[in-house]
């Protein structure tokens, strides 16, 4: 998928590494827990971007990039409890990793830009 929009790219690719994590957590290690936590919060980061994108005014927009934004910091807190607990190794850990907090940072800027312009338009 490839569109006109940054972090809409990036949570669709960042969704398809989960996914594949997901499938290799689940059926190569037979973890059944924690893949299920992470697939569930990783691909939702995009799911609501996307939804946010439509949103029928500025405060539900705000609403879903923060959710968004808090899918994003739940999956950064079960790439790294997979990590600390030798699931995941450090090379595919810091593979992952950083594309979940950069996903964060943008989110966190896109929730503080708008809120701050909103604020400023009162």
């Amino acid at each position: 998928m490839k569109s006109d929009n940054i972090v809409l790219d990036k949570s669709f690719n960042f969704a398809v590494r989960i996914v594949k994590l997901y499938k290799y957590l689940r059926y190569t290690i037979d973890e059944k827990v924690l893949s299920t936590q992470v697939l569930k919060s990783g691909t939702s980061i995009g799911a609501n971007i996307r939804e946010a994108l439509r949103s029928s005014s500025r405060k539900d927009f705000v609403a879903k990039m923060n959710i968004s934004l808090k899918e994003a910091y739940e999956t950064e807190y079960w790439l790294e409890l997979l990590y600390k607990t030798e699931y995941i190794s450090d090379k595919e850990y810091h593979s992952i990793f950083p594309e979940c907090r950069e996903l964060t940072n943008i989110l966190s800027q896109i929730v503080l830009t708008t809120k701050s312009r909103d604020e400023a338009n009162r």
